[in-house]
C-alpha cells in the first residue's frame, strides 16, 4: 500500500529501528525491494535518484514505482532521492510521490534554508514530506559514470581532515527556519563502494537527535558494518539510503550465473531473474540490519 514517508519514519523513531530507502533505476530493483519487504513484512522507501536520471528517466519509472506501492502488501513509500532539480522535484509530487529530498546541500546555509522553505510549502500542500540535507556526505570521483553514483569507490585517506560532519546547531536552527520532516546528516559515511573503514562520528549522531525532534538520514549505508549501522540507529537515524551494494549483489549473481552456463550462450528473461534474486537476497539482510534483528 502506498503511504507517506512521515507515517513510517515517525513509527520508526518511537521504536528506534531505521527504515531502508533503496534506489530503483530498473524494473528488477523495484520487484526485488518489493519482493523482499513483502517476505519480511516491513515497510520499505522505493527512491528514485536525481543521479539515474540518464539510467532511466522519472517519467519512466515513477509510475511504476507507485503503481508497485499500491499493489504491495506491506506499507510503501515513494521518494525522489537528492533531487537537486525544483522542477523535478515538483514532477515527483504531482506523480503520485509521497515525498521528495530537495538536495541544497552544496550551496550556503541561507540558500539551502530558502529553497528547502519553498519546497516544504508545495509538498505539504499535496501531503508529501520533504527530506533535506546538511553538512556534505562524499562521493568520490573515481571510477564511476554519469548517473553511476553506486559504482564509485571512497577512500576515507582521502578525506582526511575534512570538515565532513553536520553541526548540531546549524542543524536546529535549519529545521525551524524550514520546518522540514527529515533530515539527511553527514557523519562521515559516503556514497559508494568503500575502499577503506569508514570513521563515523555516532555520536554526532546522537548530538544532533538531542536538538532537532525530526527523524535523521543515513546517505552511503551500503558497506557500514551492522554494528556501525544499528548504533547509529539507536542513536537516531531513521531512514537508510541503500544501493551500492544490492545493486552488486544483482551483477554478482548475474556472473555465477553466466560462469555456470560455461559457452552456452544465456537468456536474457534468465539474466533478468538472477539478478532479481541477487538483489531481493541482499534487501533481506539489509532490513535485518535496519529492523535491529
Amino acid at each position: 500500500m502506498l503511504v507517506k514517508m512521515n507515517e513510517l519514519l515517525k513509527e520508526a523513531q518511537t521504536k528506534k529501528v531505521g527504515i531502508g530507502a533503496y534506489n530503483v533505476p530498473n524494473l528488477e530493483a523495484v520487484r526485488a525491494v518489493i519482493a523482499a519487504a513483502e517476505e519480511l513484512n516491513q515497510p520499505v522507501i522505493l527512491a528514485h535518484a536525481q543521479v539515474h536520471e540518464p539510467v532511466i528517466p522519472l517519467s519512466e519509472i515513477g509510475p511504476i514505482m507507485v503503481q508497485y506501492a499500491k499493489q504491495a502488501k506491506v506499507p510503501v513509500s515513494v521518494h525522489l532521492d537528492h533531487g537537486t532539480s525544483f522542477d523535478l522535484c515538483v514532477q515527483a509530487l504531482e506523480m503520485g510521490f509521497t515525498s521528495v529530498m530537495f538536495d541544497a546541500s552544496d550551496q550556503s546555509f541561507e540558500e539551502n534554508v530558502k529553497g528547502t522553505s519553498e519546497m516544504v510549502k508545495i509538498a505539504h500542500a499535496l501531503g508529501a514530506s520533504v527530506e533535506a540535507e546538511l553538512g556534505h556526505v562524499f562521493t568520490s570521483e573515481v571510477g564511476g559514470e554519469a548517473g553511476a553514483e553506486d559504482r564509485v569507490v571512497y577512500n576515507v585517506e582521502d578525506h582526511a581532515g575534512d570538515d565532513m560532519y553536520t553541526d548540531p546547531e546549524a542543524a536546529r536552527k535549519f529545521v525551524e527556519q524550514t520546518n522540514v520532516d527529515c533530515l539527511a546528516i553527514a557523519f562521515g559515511t559516503a556514497h559508494g563502494i568503500y575502499l577503506t573503514k569508514p570513521e563515523l562520528n555516532l555520536n554526532r549522531v546522537s548530538e544532533i537527535a538531542e536538538v532537532v525532534d525530526i527523524p535523521l538520514v543515513m546517505h552511503g549505508g551500503s558497506g557500514v558494518s551492522k554494528e556501525d549501522m544499528q548504533t547509529a540507529i539507536k542513536n537516531g537515524i531513521c531512514k537508510i539510503n541503500y544501493f551500492a551494494y544490492m545493486n552488486k549483489s544483482g551483477g554478482e549473481k548475474v556472473e555465477e550465473y553466466i560462469t555456470s552456463l560455461g559457452s552456452e550462450i544465456p537468456f536474457f528473461d534468465e539474466i533478468s531473474k538472477k539478478g532479481i534474486e541477487g538483489m531481493k537476497e541482499n534487501v533481506v539482510e539489509s532490513m535485518k540490519v535496519f529492523s535491529m534483528q
